[in-house]
């Protein structure tokens, strides 16, 4: 059961937390910060800047796919060199290519194998990893390795990730994004939500009880968003033990059943109906935008068309920055309302916490 009244009792919260998690999530922007120096240090911008061949996005089990996911929506189709996602390096990589990669499984002996056929075959590699193990050997040497310098817990790392993968893109010339602001406004995202601040002042909680005793539909209304709504469903499925449906809307109107129980559902036309009574369960329809333009806001009117009562999440309402500090403000905010929802519910705890794929 929900212990709605856990959210807004900070010394309660802060004795569920017994690991700390939601000061280690709080950390994004510190993570990105520290990544950028890091990067600066190693020479990035300078190891990276010839245009390669093709880019290729290295994804092992963890957070590293929905950073993959989220970084080739933000490349889009306009991008001009060919971007192949992979759970391994490609076996005709070479001299002319770029992988980026991102682990926190220090003994990943795919991800280690991976990172030395690259490096061997001449690619430019760059790697977030700990700093010790197999992953941090293969890349010796060989491929630019930056370690976490801000300590938290496996599973936190999409910021540390994210910001190293978009430092180099931005050095190769295929992003423009703007690392310090991002990190800035993740901190004031972290202020945001702090346990100090009641439900309704507190983006995050307000989020978690929204999709309290719901089945969340994360519905995104551009590439982008649908891809940020991903790592949503995968933290709120870690912390929490919800279970999530994630599409693009065009996509979540070919499921035909479950959009009908998505129109019922936010149409409120018995606003005296029993919860008790829905035999097939309730849902709770979340439209995800991150992009502004033309496009996104016919798919938003489209949506709102027949979902009247749909909550839409739509980060660039509240901030001003791009789609990159959008959508990583609102990985931010799916990973705090996960952890108040867990910690609520009394789904967090005890061993196991994470535990890295085999």
């Amino acid at each position: 059961m929900l212990d709605d009244s856990l959210l807004d009792d900070q010394s309660r919260l802060t004795d569920a937390d017994r690991e700390g998690l939601l000061r280690a999530a709080a950390r994004a922007g510190a993570q990105v910060r520290a990544t950028a120096e890091a990067a600066d240090e190693l020479g990035v911008e300078r190891t990276f800047q010839e245009r390669p061949r093709a880019l290729v996005l290295v994804t092992r089990p963890g957070v590293g796919q929905a950073i993959a996911g989220v970084v080739a929506a933000l490349l889009g189709t306009r991008c001009p060199v060919p971007v192949v996602v992979a759970d391994d390096v490609p076996t005709w990589v070479g001299a002319l290519d770029v992988v980026l990669a991102h682990t926190e499984d220090p003994g990943d002996v795919r991800m280690a194998e991976s990172i030395d056929r690259a490096a061997r075959r001449g690619a430019r590699v760059l790697l977030t990893a700990e700093p010790d193990g197999p992953v941090a050997a293969s890349a010796a040497q060989h491929a630019l390795l930056i370690p976490p310098r801000v300590p938290v817990p496996q599973g936190f790392g999409f910021a540390r990730g994210f910001a190293a993968w978009v430092v180099a893109l931005k050095s190769l010339g295929l992003l423009d994004v703007d690392v310090q602001a991002i990190a800035d406004e993740l901190d004031r995202e972290a202020e945001r939500c702090h346990p100090m601040h009641e439900s309704f002042v507190n983006p995050a909680k307000t989020l978690a009880l929204r999709i309290a005793d719901r089945t969340p539909l994360l519905w995104g209304l551009d590439d982008l968003a649908t891809a940020v709504a991903a790592h949503g469903a995968g933290v709120l499925a870690t912390y929490a033990g919800v279970v999530s449906d994630v599409a693009g809307y065009p996509q979540a109107l070919t499921r035909s059943v479950l959009h009908r129980r998505a129109v019922r559902g936010t149409s409120g036309a018995d606003l005296f109906a029993d919860p008790d009574d829905e035999h097939d369960g309730l849902v709770r329809v979340l439209l995800v935008a991150v992009r502004r333009g033309p496009q996104a806001d016919f798919s938003r009117r489209v949506a709102m068309e027949t979902l009247s009562g749909a909550d839409v999440l739509e980060p660039a309402e509240e901030v001003s920055g791009g789609e990159a500090l959008c959508a990583a403000l609102l990985a931010l905010r799916f990973e705090l309302a996960a952890l108040y929802l867990g910690l609520a519910a009394g789904t967090l705890g005890g061993p196991g916490l994470y535990a890295p794929a085999v």
